[in-house]
């Protein structure tokens, strides 16, 4: 499970790292603390209908999944598992032909009872990790609403000392593979997760972990932007 992440890079950072040609969420602000329903950036390939011409944007989109024909979401959808993102028929579709990253700096997990928890931030040995997502749009108003949501799988090395799912990431090599925005078939599906199994595992084996603050614990009572929240408790 990932249900708060921290992304503290700025849009230019995101745009370079990723090379995104097109989509510049301007609004974007560094964020030490996101949880599920907030709006994050998101990298995605999309094509000119006219023209089959890719470009890859860095667009805005709520972290809660809500595909058009989800009238009603009781609660949010922000996690996806590798195990039946390519045959669930809520996340299916959007696996086959609109798959995305999440980036982030790394994520929190927590341990020990109720009342007492331990906050842990796990992270990569870059300043960015890229986390499989997949993504869609629905109507609201008279514009689109992007929502996405993010890949996990079974926790390996540090990542499963605290729990024991974590995101699918990917390494650079891999991404315009999988951002690719041609649809895939059912053989296509099954493979990309099999590819994202062994890909992620290059990541996994990556990850550290330090404990901080428990203070990051109540998202409502803490300040997002406050950098300090990643601090590791000494």
């Amino acid at each position: 499970m990932c249900g708060r992440f921290a992304n503290d890079a700025k849009v230019d950072e995101l745009i370079q790292e990723f090379v995104a040609e097109g989509g510049d969420f301007r609004d974007w602000r560094p964020q030490y603390s996101i949880a599920p329903t907030e709006v994050v950036p998101i990298v995605r390939e999309r094509a000119n209908r006219e023209t089959g011409e890719i470009t890859r944007m860095l667009d805005a989109a709520a972290w809660n999944f809500h595909p058009p024909f989800l009238k009603d979401a009781k609660r949010p959808q922000f996690n996806t598992r590798i195990e039946t993102v390519a045959t669930n028929g809520l996340w299916k579709g959007a696996f086959a032909s609109s798959r995305c990253l999440v980036p982030m700096r790394g994520y929190f997990e927590w341990t020990g009872e109720p009342g007492k928890k331990r906050a842990w931030f796990l992270h990569g040995d870059r300043p960015l990790l890229a986390a499989a997502g997949i993504c869609t749009a629905r109507r609201v108003d008279d514009g689109w609403r992007v929502s996405t949501s993010i890949i996990t799988r079974e926790a390996t090395d540090a990542s499963g000392e605290v729990h024991d799912r974590m995101p699918v990431f990917l390494e650079a090599d891999f991404w315009g593979e999988y951002l690719d925005p041609v649809k895939l078939d059912e053989g296509g599906k099954a493979r990309m997760v099999e590819r994202l199994a062994v890909e992620s595992d290059r990541v996994a084996s990556t990850i550290s972990v330090y404990e901080v603050d428990r203070r990051v614990n109540n998202s409502r009572a803490i300040d997002p932007g406050d950098p300090t929240l990643l601090d590791p408790l000494r």
